[in-house]
């Protein structure tokens, strides 16, 4: 029986290193920010159906969703929001389901979901993994490597859901305050933990 796992995390957290190690220890990944823009990609009904909502000028020279633009539009208007996701989400949730169709039956299918806290759907899976980082460590990660103002690191984090709202969904806690290795480590009891918890449910 496939077991189904939410993995989510604040920005910068890790997560993204916390599903490369799962993929490594076997588990399928879906990630939900790839699937999102896959279904909106060039030649896409998705990229089609969001232009016939909010014009060309959404379009890059290139005849990609120009993505900057699209986040413009919609960061603080909840209402372009609301009809970009009534497009995006349906597509996306198609996908997903296709996936999770190709999985072994004895998957371990982890779903890859920035904001599933604020999503009020962490109770649909089987198990729910919290990546945690200090907001400190996360600016620092996000003026390093994505050259972000430090005021537009703490905006984002303030944005997303708090460390406790996160807490309040985890069956597994991943603090991601150490080396590399101690994240590696972390994960696979995790995933272990996560594989007897599947064998016993499937017996």
């Amino acid at each position: 029986m496939t077991t189904r796992v939410g993995l989510t995390g604040g920005i910068a957290s890790g997560k993204s290193t916390v599903a490369a190690v799962l993929a490594e220890l076997g588990a399928v990944i879906i990630d939900a920010d790839a699937l999102a823009r896959e279904v909106v990609a060039q030649g896409t009904a998705g990229l089609e159906a969001v232009v016939e909502e909010f014009g060309e000028e959404l379009l890059g020279p290139d005849g990609e969703l120009d993505r900057p633009a699209m986040g413009r539009l919609v960061f603080g208007d909840e209402s372009a929001r609301k009809r970009l996701e009534a497009i995006v989400h349906p597509l996306v949730f198609e996908r997903i389901v296709a996936l999770e169709e190709q999985a072994p039956d004895d998957a371990v299918v982890v779903h890859d979901i920035p904001l599933l806290a604020e999503s009020g759907r962490a109770d649909t899976f089987d198990a729910v993994l919290v990546v945690d980082a200090d907001p400190d460590l996360q600016v620092q990660r996000m003026v390093r490597d994505r050259g972000w103002t430090e005021e537009d690191a703490r905006s984002r984090i303030r944005a997303q859901a708090s460390p406790e709202d996160r807490l309040a969904i985890a069956t597994h806690l991943i603090e991601n305050t150490g080396t590399r290795e101690d994240l590696r480590t972390r994960v696979a009891e995790v995933f272990a933990d996560v594989v007897s918890a599947g064998s016993r449910t499937a017996g």
